[in-house]
């Protein structure tokens, strides 16, 4: 599992270039995935949402556009740099007067029993040192029938396979080298995604800390999963 100074350190090395690395990264697809997991939310009407691992806000932000301005969302990060990057993006907005960042450790979330009606999580709970510890503080803060939203890595269909991992081991990090100056950051992301497990195993995973109603749904050839679930 990962090291969770190890983790800190190296998003706080890429936060100011996180955001243009991911779009050019994914062919701007993050911006479809983001999408699909906001439909999801919108169609379970919470009341307040934590956007859990929130890095620079983007999930935040879009789960703002697109929900009541009424609805609270507290993006949730323990990485300072992150949060500030999002902080910035927010003031510059001059918008979002409902969303609110916080630091937090997801392993133990500094937040009361049953207190969210939504908690999502994009792109974060590969970076976990205890996966089943922070599916079941998801569990915790949320209230009986909330839902969990996790946007994922997955792993892709088998033909796609060769394709996506030669383009994971030696693209990827050469080209976000250039973008962020940081090679090493992003072959340690190449590992997580490789290592993370599949639509099923995750599922049982996310069933073991407590949820029910666990769907999975494969994006762009199996290589993003979304995962929804109940308390």
């Amino acid at each position: 599992m990962p090291d969770p100074v190890a983790v800190n350190s190296m998003f706080s090395r890429i936060a100011r270039r996180y955001d243009i690395a991911n779009h050019l990264l994914s062919g701007c697809m993050d911006f479809g995935w983001r999408r699909k997991l906001v439909a999801a939310v919108k169609r379970s009407a919470p009341r307040d949402i934590l956007d859990l691992a929130t890095g620079s806000g983007d999930v935040a932000f879009a789960l703002g556009n697109k929900l009541p301005s009424t609805v609270p969302i507290t993006g949730m990060d323990f990485c300072q740099p992150m949060l500030d990057e999002a902080e910035i993006k927010k003031r510059q907005s001059r918008r979002f007067d409902n969303v609110t960042f916080r630091q937090g450790d997801g392993l133990a979330l500094p937040l009361p029993d049953a207190c969210m009606d939504a908690v999502t999580i994009s792109f974060g709970l590969r970076n976990m040192s205890d996966r089943h510890k922070a599916l079941t503080e998801m569990h915790r803060v949320l209230r009986p029938r909330g839902r969990l939203f996790v946007l994922e890595f997955s792993q892709p269909s088998r033909w796609f396979r060769p394709l996506y991992f030669f383009y994971l081991r030696h693209v990827l990090p050469l080209i976000a080298g250039g973008i962020t100056g940081d090679r090493a950051a992003y072959v340690y992301l190449n590992e997580t995604i490789e290592q993370f497990p599949g639509r099923e195993a995750l599922a049982t995973e996310i069933r073991a800390a407590g949820f029910t109603s666990v769907t999975a749904r494969g994006l762009t050839l199996g290589s993003v999963a979304l995962h929804e679930a109940q308390k």
